[in-house]
């Protein structure tokens, strides 16, 4: 049955979760100048108490001059920030959950003269303080923001300074009392620049021919994360094979450059990765129903995350290009459980449907289908 499956604990390194279920990362700039507040503190305690056996924050900018791309999202740096987030560590604690951080740097989707979620005027630069441009590895326009500026393309310095700032988060997140912690390198953003040949048109040793060869720069990041909090603290990695804006992308078009492109990021010191795609359901690869988590795990031999449109019926982009809301889905939790049973991944990843009802998880047990409050897409900008 799928809570046997769903209930099972998992273990790695300092890391022991009661239940196989994961509070996906959700970005909804809520943070007023950059400060998690209380109520940050309660939304996450909410899903904690609601039984989830990890939750990974929305997107934390690291503290490097030109990391941030968004209004009101949380810093992962500097004393009231840190004060919050050890509130909100604290507080999962006591409800009984574990939690990570999501370490973030947005590279060339950062906008000095427009306001990247509406295409308004900045004129308080609220994302682009002292008018520093987006950082990136070549001089590319990000092809899916409209009207992009040119960014600041990376000279070394410029790409240990990051590496550096990468490391000093996590030491931070550590410090604090987090769990681990989650490197955002997906979703277009400026880990994933370096990985897409769109992004990175380089010729020294941080660009190549291939998205395997294009991995030095993440993996220079996980090093110097790993020599930061030691051996034995956990470090999830988050990859998808989809960009903003182009959700048909592929960084590996069969399992042996998905094989390649992993190899790296995983001796690298990546314990657990976490694989994005719109909908978990679909098979990555003709010829196998295996997902992007199964071939993942396959052929890393690491922990894999799924991610999805778990408990929907229909997946976020579709959705939201739709000006749809989604409604809760047993259908998608059958699947989930054969996969689970087929030990293909190890942990699911739950997005939408926490974020509409705290309690997704323990009306699941419940058997509660019928009770469980279904999604709108108002919720982005609410903090229930």
């Amino acid at each position: 049955m799928l809570l046997r499956s769903l209930s099972k604990p998992f273990n790695i390194k300092s890391l022991y979760l009661s239940n196989r279920i994961v509070m996906a990362p959700m970005t909804r700039s809520m943070s007023k100048h950059n400060i998690p507040g209380p109520d940050i503190t309660a939304y996450y305690r909410r899903r904690a108490e609601g039984g989830v056996g990890l939750i990974v924050t929305e997107g934390t900018a690291i503290d490097h001059k030109a990391s941030h791309g968004y209004p009101d999202v949380p810093n992962l740096y500097g004393k009231e920030a840190l004060e919050g987030w050890k509130a909100v560590v604290d507080a999962v604690h006591e409800a009984g959950g574990k939690i990570f951080p999501q370490l973030w740097h947005v590279g060339s989707v950062r906008q000095c003269k427009t306001h990247q979620n509406s295409g308004a005027d900045n004129p308080d630069h609220v994302c682009c303080k002292h008018n520093i441009p987006g950082y990136a590895p070549s001089a590319i326009p990000h092809p899916y923001v409209a009207n992009g500026e040119v960014p600041h393309e990376m000279t070394k310095s410029d790409i240990q300074d990051v590496v550096d700032s990468f490391a000093r988060a996590a030491k931070n997140a550590q410090e604090l009392g987090f769990d681990g912690l989650e490197i955002h390198g997906a979703h277009g953003y400026l880990i994933d620049q370096f990985f897409w040949e769109v992004t990175n048109k380089r010729t020294d040793e941080y660009g190549g021919k291939t998205a395997a060869e294009r991995t030095r720069f993440a993996v220079e990041v996980i090093q110097a994360i790993r020599k930061a909090v030691g051996e034995d603290y956990p470090i999830m990695f988050r990859f998808s094979q989809f960009k903003l804006g182009d959700y048909q992308a592929k960084l590996a078009k069969t399992p042996k450059e998905l094989d390649a492109f992993l190899a790296p990021l995983s001796n690298a010191g990546v314990d657990i990765f976490h694989c994005s795609t719109r909908s978990f359901a679909k098979p990555e690869f003709e010829g196998s129903s295996l997902n992007l988590a199964g071939w993942t795990k396959k052929l890393s031999g690491k922990p894999s995350v799924t991610v999805g449109s778990i408990g929907l019926d229909s997946d976020f982009i579709s959705s939201l290009m739709n000006d749809k809301d989604a409604s809760p889905s047993t259908q998608t939790l059958d699947y989930l459980k054969e996969c689970l049973e087929k030990e293909e991944y190890d942990l699911a990843a739950v997005g939408r449907a926490l974020l509409a009802d705290p309690h997704w998880f323990q009306k699941i047990k419940k058997g509660e289908h019928d009770q469980i409050r279904p999604f709108s897409h108002d919720l982005f900008t609410t903090l229930y």
